[in-house]
């Protein structure tokens, strides 16, 4: 089953001649389990591409499906529930907030679907723990590094349970190790609890941990190829083929 189905998807800024065209009858699919790397230049377009399946930004016009709901024309009112309930966000400069330790900036997310108190301390606690931060929980971000400030901040785009997971150069900042460590639990997310994962991203030395490369280029997409796609995830290899053809 595909998580996000983009069709003929259009993003234009002003009007006339001076009207800018960001996104230019886009089609692509994600498919549950599937980690997908976006790329493009400056300006490409994969910014705005990403800030519409994230209901962030409203295309002008196509389709924009977030597992079966239609986006694209709906209420601004009615995108945050549609945000909060399915997706999460990473981005490269972590967004924490300094005077909370990791454990209170994954409860702050929680509190946001309405867990509060002993129940958001657990539940933060269980997922530092599962992002290997067990003993990080009463650290304060000045105090970690840039690749546990990174997990901490995966740990909080977990606490919403999203099935869709949308990074924004998550290993920009990051050393090697660091950066593979990230890596490495962005894909046991996708491989072993099929969670669609779109990476925006420049850095080479990721390439090898996804399933499918997407190129795009002056708001159009350009290119797609297949990663290192294990054979065991045949929706991800579907969607694959399925965007080759219509690219």
């Amino acid at each position: 089953m595909n998580a996000i189905e983009v069709r003929d998807l259009v993003k234009t800024y002003g009007s006339g001649e001076t009207a800018v065209h960001a996104l230019k009858h886009i089609d692509m699919d994600v498919a549950e389990g599937e980690l997908l790397m976006l790329m493009g230049a400056s300006g490409s377009g994969k910014t705005t591409l990403v800030s519409i399946i994230g209901c962030i930004l409203s295309a002008t016009s196509g389709s924009c499906k977030i597992h079966g709901v239609e986006t694209v024309g709906l209420a601004q009112s009615r995108l945050p529930k549609i945000r909060l309930d399915n997706i999460g966000f990473i981005f490269q400069a972590f967004n924490l907030f300094p005077a909370l330790t990791a454990q209170e900036n994954v409860e702050i997310a929680l509190d946001l679907k309405g867990v509060r108190g002993s129940s958001a301390k657990a539940r933060a606690a269980e997922l530092l723990e599962r992002v290997g931060l067990g003993e990080k929980l009463r650290t304060y971000p000045a105090d970690l590094s840039g690749g546990q400030k990174q997990r901490v901040a995966i740990a909080r785009s977990l606490a919403g349970e999203p099935r869709i997971i949308l990074a924004d150069e998550p290993t920009a900042a990051l050393d090697s190790v660091s950066g593979r460590v990230v890596m490495d639990l962005l894909q046991e997310l996708a491989r072993e609890q099929g969670r669609a994962i779109v990476v925006v991203t420049h850095d080479n030395r990721i390439f090898d941990y996804a399933d499918r490369i997407v190129h795009i280029e002056d708001g159009r997409i350009t290119n797609s190829v297949a990663g290192n796609m294990p054979m065991e995830n045949p929706r991800a290899m579907q969607a694959s083929t399925r965007i080759k053809r219509e690219s």
